[in-house]
């Protein structure tokens, strides 16, 4: 089982902690959303996996091992973490050329992922000409060259448009299907909920979360109920006897909270109050992370000043 494993993993720039005493495992067979606000710490840590930094203190590790003391690492790692890393001169083909052959992969495997990248039609094209997108799906391509059992990819679906963003959330599923480690950063909160199963959320370099993602959004967001009688009045007046929290909107619609649908609808029947629109409400991944990392975020906005005319 090839694992990614963090222990008490600790990195310091000029008196700065940016991770402190982190710990956690990424496991195959998933994919693992690693989550925070910037200046988390998410980008160094997994320059530390990658053996790209070098930590204060503490271990990562890859199957038990460094990443540095692997043999062909591409066959072992794959990772994206910048997708201006190719040469500009060079053709998408020739990069990837020269990276199968440092590491011992034949050059069909080249053509084959730049298939399932999408960017084969112009694999003969200087990168220097690519959008940030293709330059994108060149270094998933890359990541993918080795056929490794880990990934790491940083921000895959940056610059890419509606079709890539389908198409990476289903390699990203495919993968771990296959029994893959997977480690997906990302910023975009929906999209991560498309794709991960498992997530580790980091706050000023530190561990706020290693939960599976629907436990992390029912432990952070209360569930709620919407309802809507033809009497929102006598409704209301209903929750309010039974002890449910229950707000009202303008347009007479109530949403209870901490209640199930089913709970709503048998009080409903008991009392005889006809019901037009019942449904729950699920909590999002969204409004989990930001209840989780409000005051974690390093970098904010000041709320607006109203001044009165």
């Amino acid at each position: 089982m090839t694992s990614i494993d963090v222990h008490e993993l600790t990195k310091e720039y000029g008196g700065r902690r940016a991770v402190d005493h982190l710990t956690f495992s990424v496991l195959p067979g998933r994919v693992t959303g690693f989550l925070g606000p910037n200046g988390a710490g998410k980008s160094t840590t997994m320059r530390l996996v990658l053996g790209l930094d070098r930590p204060t203190s503490g271990t990562a590790t890859v199957g038990g091992r460094g990443y540095a003391s692997l043999d062909e690492p591409l066959r072992q790692v794959g990772a994206l973490l910048d997708a201006g890393a190719a040469h500009g001169s060079r053709t998408a083909r020739d990069h990837l050329r020269a990276l199968a052959a440092t590491n011992r992969i034949p050059e069909r495997r080249v053509d084959e992922v730049l298939e399932e990248a999408g960017i084969a039609s112009v694999a003969r094209r200087r990168v220097r000409t690519y959008s940030l997108g293709m330059r994108q799906r060149l270094g998933i391509a890359a990541a993918l060259l080795g056929d490794p059992p880990v990934v790491l990819l940083d921000e895959p679906s940056n610059g890419l448009d509606p079709e890539g963003i389908i198409w990476i959330r289903e390699l990203l599923r495919r993968l771990a299907g296959e029994g893959r480690t997977v480690l997906v950063s990302s910023h975009l909160m929906n999209e991560t909920a498309s794709f991960a199963d498992q997530l580790v959320v980091l706050g000023r370099g530190r561990l706020l979360a290693d939960l599976p993602m629907r436990e992390f959004i029912h432990a952070r967001v209360r569930p709620r109920v919407r309802v809507r009688s033809t009497d929102a009045s006598a409704l209301g007046d209903l929750l309010a006897r039974h002890g449910i929290e229950a707000a009202e909107s303008e347009d007479g619609l109530w949403t209870a909270l901490d209640v199930r649908v089913a709970d709503i609808g048998h009080l409903a029947s008991a009392s005889g109050l006809p019901i037009l629109e019942l449904a729950a409400e699920e909590g999002t991944l969204e409004q989990a992370y930001l209840d989780l990392t409000a005051a974690e975020t390093e970098f904010g906005t000041a709320p607006t000043q109203h001044q009165e005319a």
